[in-house]
């Protein structure tokens, strides 16, 4: 059964996209940065409004992927905080040559526990996306948030097919970046995933569209 996670930049952003039907939500700050870790107060508001699993972004920074030892600190600490209340976490570190950093994602992924854990669109910055699709399987992450190294999932499918086909049971690929209405069936069928992401946003708002998810939801059935 096909299962739609939303991206959310506000409390009542998650809230809508919960009401409207979406089955998980990814909560971050800063949407022109793609995404940064909110802050905690954010989870205490939104988790009495909603049952569904929120997972948290932990991203120090907009910016590239490689952390410096103090950033990493950050991120480890995020995650000591938002632990007790969280249902997942989502993050990706690369190393300076654009490899993924098995090793620091690894501790992430340890720390988290028994949380499960997304290494999210990092990985499209990876130089070589089948080489990282192992790296990241090595981490114990549960999943990979993609557009098959393109600038949207629609223009990323042939990779995203190959890694889908590739993980099999192994890890969920979750397409991701701009994904809507117009073109999610398109890029379920085109890529054999059952995980989509989307922000759900129309040109001009800050938050997801109800109607947007409900057709989303509907075309992915």
């Amino acid at each position: 059964m096909s299962f739609l996670e939303i991206a959310c930049f506000s409390p009542d952003s998650a809230i809508i996209a919960s009401n409207a039907g979406a089955d998980r939500i990814e909560l971050c700050d800063d949407s022109d940065a793609g995404g940064t870790t909110p802050p905690l107060q954010w989870l205490t508001q939104i988790k009495p409004h909603v049952q569904i699993p929120i997972f948290v972004m932990i991203r120090p920074r907009g910016g590239d992927f490689a952390y410096s030892d103090h950033e990493f600190h950050q991120m480890k600490s995020s995650i000591d905080v938002f632990k007790a209340r969280a249902d997942g976490f989502v993050f990706g570190i690369l190393n300076g040559n654009r490899t993924v950093d098995v090793k620091r994602t690894a501790e992430l992924v340890q720390r988290a526990h028994p949380l499960p854990c997304t290494f999210h669109r990092a990985f499209d910055d990876a130089v070589d996306p089948l080489e990282a699709y192992e790296s990241v399987l090595s981490t114990g992450c549960k999943a990979i948030l993609s557009s098959g190294g393109a600038p949207s999932a629609a223009q990323g499918t042939k990779v995203l097919c190959n890694l889908v086909n590739q993980a099999k049971k192994s890890i969920n690929v979750i397409p991701g970046g701009g994904v809507r209405a117009e073109n999610i069936a398109l890029i379920k069928a085109s890529t054999g995933a059952s995980i989509f992401h989307s922000s759900a946003m129309r040109a001009g708002t800050s938050r997801p569209s109800t109607a947007e998810i409900q057709r989303m939801k509907d075309l992915i059935r």
